[in-house]
Protein backbone atom coordinates (compact mmCIF):
# COMPACT_ATOMS: atom_id res chain seq x y z
CA UNK A 1 0.00 0.00 0.00
CA UNK A 2 3.11 2.59 0.82
CA UNK A 3 4.35 1.55 -2.41
CA UNK A 4 1.62 2.46 -4.43
CA UNK A 5 0.90 5.66 -2.22
CA UNK A 6 4.46 6.54 -3.09
CA UNK A 7 3.84 5.91 -6.82
CA UNK A 8 0.95 8.08 -7.30
CA UNK A 9 2.41 11.14 -5.54
CA UNK A 10 5.30 10.79 -8.03
CA UNK A 11 2.96 10.71 -10.40
CA UNK A 12 1.10 13.89 -9.61
CA UNK A 13 4.18 15.82 -8.84
CA UNK A 14 5.34 14.73 -12.35
CA UNK A 15 2.18 15.64 -14.35
CA UNK A 16 1.82 19.19 -11.85
CA UNK A 17 5.51 20.06 -12.89
CA UNK A 18 4.92 19.26 -16.32
CA UNK A 19 1.58 21.45 -16.95
CA UNK A 20 2.88 24.78 -14.56
CA UNK A 21 6.68 24.39 -16.71
CA UNK A 22 7.22 27.93 -18.55
CA UNK A 23 8.22 27.61 -21.91
CA UNK A 24 9.46 30.68 -24.19
CA UNK A 25 8.94 31.00 -27.98
CA UNK A 26 10.42 33.64 -29.67
CA UNK A 27 8.32 34.45 -32.68
CA UNK A 28 9.78 36.92 -35.49
CA UNK A 29 7.79 39.60 -34.71
CA UNK A 30 8.71 39.45 -31.15
CA UNK A 31 12.33 41.11 -32.14
CA UNK A 32 10.89 43.34 -35.21
CA UNK A 33 9.58 46.84 -35.17
CA UNK A 34 5.77 47.03 -34.22
CA UNK A 35 3.87 49.12 -32.21
CA UNK A 36 5.36 50.79 -28.58
CA UNK A 37 8.64 49.27 -29.82
CA UNK A 38 11.77 51.67 -28.41
CA UNK A 39 13.79 53.81 -31.19
CA UNK A 40 16.78 55.26 -31.33
CA UNK A 41 17.08 58.02 -33.34
CA UNK A 42 20.54 57.98 -35.48
CA UNK A 43 20.80 61.47 -37.16
CA UNK A 44 22.04 65.02 -35.44
CA UNK A 45 18.27 66.57 -35.73
CA UNK A 46 17.33 68.69 -32.71
CA UNK A 47 14.60 66.39 -31.94
CA UNK A 48 16.49 63.24 -32.11
CA UNK A 49 19.50 64.77 -29.89
CA UNK A 50 18.25 66.28 -27.04
CA UNK A 51 17.62 64.07 -23.71
CA UNK A 52 13.88 63.53 -22.75
CA UNK A 53 12.94 61.01 -20.03
CA UNK A 54 10.91 58.50 -21.83
CA UNK A 55 12.47 56.78 -24.98
CA UNK A 56 10.62 57.55 -28.70
CA UNK A 57 7.91 54.93 -29.29
CA UNK A 58 6.67 53.24 -32.72
CA UNK A 59 3.09 54.29 -32.89
CA UNK A 60 2.29 53.07 -36.22
CA UNK A 61 4.50 51.20 -38.93
CA UNK A 62 3.09 51.97 -42.73
CA UNK A 63 2.73 48.53 -44.15
CA UNK A 64 0.42 46.36 -44.65
CA UNK A 65 2.12 43.23 -42.34
CA UNK A 66 2.05 45.84 -39.17
CA UNK A 67 5.79 44.94 -38.68
CA UNK A 68 8.83 47.26 -39.51
CA UNK A 69 12.45 46.00 -41.49
CA UNK A 70 14.69 48.08 -42.92
CA UNK A 71 13.20 50.35 -45.92
CA UNK A 72 9.94 50.75 -43.65
CA UNK A 73 7.93 54.06 -42.45
CA UNK A 74 6.70 54.16 -38.69
CA UNK A 75 5.47 57.16 -37.06
CA UNK A 76 6.99 58.01 -33.92
CA UNK A 77 6.08 59.13 -30.37
CA UNK A 78 8.80 61.68 -29.26
CA UNK A 79 8.81 64.41 -26.73
CA UNK A 80 4.83 64.72 -26.79
CA UNK A 81 4.95 65.09 -31.08
CA UNK A 82 4.16 62.82 -33.78
CA UNK A 83 7.26 62.48 -36.32
CA UNK A 84 7.77 60.51 -39.40
CA UNK A 85 10.38 58.05 -39.33
CA UNK A 86 12.77 55.93 -41.61
CA UNK A 87 13.95 52.46 -40.26
CA UNK A 88 17.61 51.96 -40.67
CA UNK A 89 18.30 49.12 -39.10
CA UNK A 90 16.63 46.67 -36.41
CA UNK A 91 17.74 43.56 -34.44
CA UNK A 92 16.01 41.19 -35.72
CA UNK A 93 18.02 38.98 -37.83
CA UNK A 94 17.14 39.35 -41.70
CA UNK A 95 17.57 36.63 -44.80
CA UNK A 96 21.63 35.68 -45.22
CA UNK A 97 24.26 38.41 -45.69
CA UNK A 98 22.15 41.33 -43.97
CA UNK A 99 23.40 42.95 -41.05
CA UNK A 100 21.60 43.00 -37.46
CA UNK A 101 22.18 46.02 -35.41
CA UNK A 102 22.37 46.09 -31.69
CA UNK A 103 19.46 48.58 -31.50
CA UNK A 104 16.38 49.47 -33.27
CA UNK A 105 17.79 52.62 -35.31
CA UNK A 106 15.73 55.27 -37.24
CA UNK A 107 16.28 58.55 -39.26
CA UNK A 108 13.79 61.09 -38.88
CA UNK A 109 12.32 62.46 -41.86
CA UNK A 110 9.73 64.99 -43.56
CA UNK A 111 6.48 63.79 -45.00
CA UNK A 112 7.98 64.28 -48.53
CA UNK A 113 11.08 62.12 -47.46
CA UNK A 114 14.16 64.60 -46.58
CA UNK A 115 15.58 64.26 -43.92
CA UNK A 116 15.39 66.53 -40.55
CA UNK A 117 19.14 65.84 -39.81
CA UNK A 118 21.90 66.64 -42.15
CA UNK A 119 24.31 63.47 -41.22
CA UNK A 120 23.75 59.86 -39.68
CA UNK A 121 26.12 59.10 -36.87
CA UNK A 122 26.08 55.01 -37.36
CA UNK A 123 26.09 52.84 -40.21
CA UNK A 124 23.37 51.84 -41.94
CA UNK A 125 21.88 48.75 -43.88
CA UNK A 126 22.98 49.30 -47.35
CA UNK A 127 19.37 47.38 -48.37
CA UNK A 128 18.19 50.97 -48.32
CA UNK A 129 19.83 51.41 -51.79
CA UNK A 130 17.12 48.69 -53.16
CA UNK A 131 14.16 50.97 -52.36
CA UNK A 132 15.48 53.17 -55.40
CA UNK A 133 15.86 56.93 -55.56
CA UNK A 134 13.03 57.58 -52.76
CA UNK A 135 15.75 57.00 -49.78
CA UNK A 136 18.89 59.05 -51.98
CA UNK A 137 19.04 62.00 -49.53
CA UNK A 138 19.18 59.75 -46.55
CA UNK A 139 22.06 57.42 -47.91
CA UNK A 140 23.99 60.44 -49.57
CA UNK A 141 24.21 61.69 -45.64
CA UNK A 142 25.20 58.58 -44.34
CA UNK A 143 28.93 58.28 -43.42
CA UNK A 144 28.70 53.97 -43.93
CA UNK A 145 26.88 51.81 -45.37
CA UNK A 146 27.39 48.20 -44.08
Amino acid sequence: MALLDRAVRILISQSWQAAHKQTFSLSASVGAIQKLTRLRVVDNSALGNTPYHKPPRCIHVYNKSGVGKVGDEVLLAIKGQKKKALIVGHKMPGPNMTPRFDSNNVVLIEDNGNPVGTRIKTPISSSLRKAGGKYSKVIAIAQTLV
